[in-house]
C-alpha cells in the first residue's frame, strides 16, 4: 500500500512537470521597482530570483511589438524561452520545443523566431546546435498566445508555432539570426563548407586571428523566406562572421562582424543584399572595435577601446589602450563619417554600446557594470546606474527602447550570490526626456 502511495505521488509529480514545460505556462510577478542608491535613477526590476536570467543581445529588440512584453532566456523552463509583462509582472513561457541562438522578436508584427535543431528532443537543445542536424526556424505568434493565456485559455503549442521552413545540415547553419525591416526574411549564418562553395575562386581565406583562435574563414549569411521558407544566399566572407543584424528601418541592409573573441583586423561589415559586403569603419592596427549595434537608421555605435595598459602589444596587437583616441564611437552608414561621443575617463571605458532611436541618447557600460549616458546633443556624459555588481556573470548589455525613454540591461544588483542576472529596466528621468521636447 506504501509502494502504491509513492507510486501515485511520483506520478503526479511527472504530470506537473509536463504541464509545467508547456507554452503558455504562467509565473507569478517578481516585479520590484527600486531608486537606484548612486543615481536616484528609477529602476524597475522585472525577475528578482536567482533563475538563470539573461536579455537579448543589444543588437536585436528587446520590447515585443506592442511594446507591453520583453522577452528573455531564462532556466526556469529548460531550454525555452520567457516573456515579462513591463507593467504588471507576469512571466509566460513563449516557447515548446526548446531553441538555441538568437531570440529574434519583430518589430512590427507580435511574431518571435528561434532556430532549433529538427531532431534534438524538446528542451535538449545545445548551446549552438547539432552540426549533424538540420535545423528548423519556428515563428511563435505571441499575439494569439499571450491572448489565450489572459483568457486561461491556452492551447496546443501548434496553436501558436509554426516551422518557417528547414535549413539541411550541410549547410551549417548557426542561431545568429535577424529578421528584415519588411519582416519578410530572416537571415542566418552559414558554416564553412557551404560558403567555400560560394567563395569567388581565388579568394584568400582568412585564418585564426588572436588568442582564442578564432576569426577563420570562410562563412556567410543565407536567409529564409519567411512565407515560403525558399533559402537563398546574401553573401559569403573569407572570415568567421558573427554578430549579424539588420537595420530596423531599412530593409535588406545588414551589420555584423568579424569575430575572433576580440579585437579583429576589421570588426565592423555591412551589406545590402545583392551587393558585396564592405568594411564599416576601417580599422588602424591600434584600434580595438567591438559591439556594434544599429541604432538610427542611418548610425551604427560602436566601442572604441581603451580598456588595456598604455604600451600593450601581445597576441592582439598593440591595440586597447589610450594612446590613441577610445570612446563611443558612432558612425555613419551613409556617409562613413566617425565621431566619438564620450569615454569615461576612468576604468575600462565603454565596452557595450546602444543609442536611443530618435538620435538624442547614446549609453555605453564598462567593465565594472556602471552605465553612463551622453546627450549627443550637448556633449553631456553622466553616470545613470551604477552597483550592479563586478562579479556579476556578466555585463550589462545595454539597449534603449523603441521610444527612447527607457533602458533594458541585465544586473546582478539584486543577487544574493553576486552572480545571477535579473531583468532591469532602467527609466530615464523626465528632467532628460524632456530636454526631447
Amino acid at each position: 500500500m506504501q509502494f502504491v502511495r509513492i507510486f501515485f505521488v511520483t506520478i503526479s509529480l511527472l504530470a506537473s512537470f509536463v504541464v509545467q514545460a508547456e507554452i503558455g505556462q504562467v509565473f507569478p510577478s517578481e516585479k520590484k521597482v527600486i531608486t537606484d542608491p548612486v543615481t536616484g535613477v528609477k529602476l524597475a526590476f522585472l525577475t528578482t530570483q536567482a533563475k538563470g536570467d539573461s536579455k537579448i543581445y543589444p543588437t536585436h529588440p528587446q520590447w515585443t511589438a506592442d511594446g507591453n512584453w520583453l522577452v528573455f532566456r531564462s532556466g526556469r523552463v529548460a531550454g525555452e524561452a520567457m516573456a515579462v509583462n513591463e507593467q504588471d509582472g507576469r512571466i509566460v513561457q513563449i516557447t515548446q520545443g526548446g531553441y538555441f541562438g538568437m531570440l529574434v522578436n519583430a518589430r512590427q508584427a507580435m511574431k518571435l523566431y528561434v532556430m532549433r535543431d529538427a531532431t534534438s528532443a524538446a528542451n535538449k537543445q545545445p548551446r549552438y546546435g547539432n552540426n549533424d542536424a538540420d535545423k528548423q526556424i519556428v515563428e511563435v505568434d505571441l499575439a494569439k498566445l499571450f491572448a489565450d493565456v489572459n483568457k486561461q485559455q491556452v492551447k496546443n503549442e501548434s496553436v501558436y508555432q509554426r516551422i518557417v521552413g528547414t535549413v539541411p545540415a550541410s549547410m551549417g547553419a548557426g542561431g545568429d539570426m535577424a529578421l528584415d525591416a519588411k519582416e519578410d526574411l530572416i537571415y542566418f549564418r552559414i558554416g564553412r563548407e557551404e560558403a567555400a562553395k560560394h567563395l569567388p575562386a581565388g579568394t584568400k581565406v582568412s585564418d585564426t586571428f588572436g588568442l582564442r583562435n578564432m576569426g577563420a574563414g570562410p562563412t556567410g549569411i543565407a536567409s529564409m523566406n519567411v512565407k515560403t521558407g525558399e533559402i537563398d544566399i546574401v553573401t559569403v566572407v573569407p572570415f568567421q562572421a558573427g554578430h549579424i543584424q539588420t537595420n530596423p528601418w531599412v530593409s535588406r541592409e545588414l551589420v555584423f562582424s568579424w569575430e575572433t573573441g576580440g579585437k579583429s583586423p576589421q570588426r565592423m561589415w555591412t551589406v545590402k543584399v545583392g551587393e558585396e559586403a564592405r568594411p564599416l569603419f576601417p580599422e588602424a592596427d591600434y584600434d580595438w572595435v567591438t559591439h556594434e549595434a544599429i541604432i538610427t537608421k542611418d548610425e551604427v555605435a560602436f566601442a572604441l577601446m581603451g580598456h588595456r595598459d598604455v604600451g600593450t602589444n601581445d597576441g592582439w596587437g598593440p591595440s586597447g589602450t589610450r594612446e590613441k583616441p577610445t570612446g563611443l564611437g558612432i558612425v555613419n552608414l551613409r556617409t562613413n563619417e566617425m565621431h566619438i561621443v564620450g569615454q569615461p575617463k576612468q576604468g575600462s571605458g565603454v565596452w557595450h554600446v546602444h543609442g536611443s532611436p530618435n538620435g538624442r541618447w547614446a549609453v555605453g557600460d564598462d567593465f565594472a557594470r556602471d552605465l553612463y549616458l551622453y546627450d549627443r546633443k550637448t556633449g553631456e556624459q553622466m553616470l545613470l546606474t551604477s552597483g550592479h555588481k563586478t562579479t556579476a556573470r556578466d555585463h550589462v548589455h545595454p539597449t534603449f527602447s523603441a521610444d527612447s525613454k527607457k533602458i533594458q540591461i541585465q544586473s546582478a544588483m539584486l543577487s544574493e550570490d553576486n552572480r545571477s542576472l535579473n531583468i532591469c529596466i532602467v527609466y530615464l528621468p523626465e528632467w532628460l526626456t524632456d530636454r526631447v521636447k
